[in-house]
């Protein structure tokens, strides 16, 4: 592999990929040529398959392995009716690495490592990292609220730290990273890499359709908001008309509107009515949702559908990192895994008391 020489971390020995950076497994975004092409750029590419089939995750994981001999992994929803079977077919097909939007019980933890895979789940809360490290988890991934999609309130810079002093294995830390600066820090802080969500996003390798990566490329850091009217829980994203409307509607309109969607989302994937609720309900995490809520929490992948995979910017939403309001060009997985090294060397060579001759 031609490009910077690698950058050693506890992230890269335990996953053997050569940069500790992590591409992560967005909805709709992270597919099989998004990831081979982070992995032959040396970064951790995470293939996303909440939003696929059975059958479609393992023709997934198959044609990323045609396209790259590095490791990989996949994202699971640790929540998932069938997540049995998902891992099945993660250790069936040599799967090096699992990732997790939501804590996995100590049992699927055990059947992964039992099986060779290293297990890397990721948080939002310190006591969160610390329940998954006492379960087995091999590292941990912690997104500040900065980062796009689900989100806290706690920033990277005050969440990281807490981590990295709360547990004893590899921290990873995402929300707010594009660059080799950013990687420096969050070494600095402790961390052992980093994961970029939006940045990744917004390469020439990414699948979304143009029309929609200009909207993230004309997006200030102002025009990146959070809202919880999309499924009741803080939701980082573009505002759009799309997420005006949702907090301009009342009740009614509301549910007018997640009944559309949730329809589609049906016709899409085959679910029952019943599955649907069921599933907007586990998201509730505590929280008091209407109707409405409920069953856009179940088919908020068809509203990223909307945007990522049919360019319907109009009535899907975007999720995103404040980050996107820094971005501003479509690089390839590879030019942009050299730069953020390269930035990174560049960085850590000017640090006061640093030597210079290596």
């Amino acid at each position: 592999m031609t490009g910077p020489a690698p950058l050693p971390t506890a992230l890269t020995e335990l996953t053997g990929v050569r940069y500790p950076i992590v591409q992560t497994g967005m909805g709709w975004v992270a597919g099989p040529r998004l990831v081979s092409a982070s992995a032959n750029a040396g970064a951790l590419g995470i293939l996303a398959s909440a939003t696929m089939t059975v059958e479609q995750l393992r023709a997934a994981v198959r044609e990323v392995r045609s396209r790259t001999d590095a490791p990989f992994g996949v994202n699971l929803r640790a929540d998932a009716g069938d997540a049995g079977e998902r891992v099945r077919i993660m250790i069936d097909e040599g799967v090096r690495v699992a990732s997790f939007a939501l804590a996995p019980s100590k049992e699927l933890i055990a059947r992964l490592k039992d099986a060779g895979v290293t297990v890397i789940p990721s948080v939002g809360a310190r006591r969160h990292a610390e329940k998954v490290a006492a379960w087995g988890a091999d590292a941990v991934m912690v997104q500040g609220g900065e980062g796009g999609g689900h989100t806290g309130d706690v920033a990277t810079t005050v969440l990281l730290p807490q981590v990295v002093d709360a547990v004893d294995i590899p921290v990873i830390a995402a929300g707010g990273f594009h660059d080799g600066r950013g990687l420096v820090a969050a070494l600095a802080y402790g961390a052992a890499g980093i994961g970029m969500g939006t940045r990744f996003l917004l390469t020439s390798d990414s699948t979304v359709p143009a029309a929609v990566k200009a909207k993230y490329l004309a997006a200030t850091v102002k025009d990146v908001t959070v809202t919880d009217r999309v499924d009741g829980l803080p939701h980082r994203m573009l505002r759009t008309e799309m997420v005006d409307s949702l907090e301009r509607s009342g009740r009614a309109a509301s549910l007018l509107a997640a009944v559309r969607h949730a329809s589609a989302f049906r016709k899409e994937t085959g679910a029952s009515w019943r599955g649907l609720v069921r599933d907007g309900l586990s998201m509730k995490h505590g929280r008091e949702l209407t109707w409405s809520q409920v069953l856009l929490a179940a088919n908020t992948p068809m509203l990223l559908k909307a945007s990522m995979v049919e360019g319907r910017t109009d009535i899907g939403v975007m999720a995103s990192g404040q980050v996107a309001g820094l971005i501003d060009d479509l690089p390839s997985c590879a030019e942009l895994v050299e730069r953020v090294v390269a930035e990174a060397l560049t960085a850590l060579k000017s640090l006061p008391g640093a030597d210079r001759s290596s």
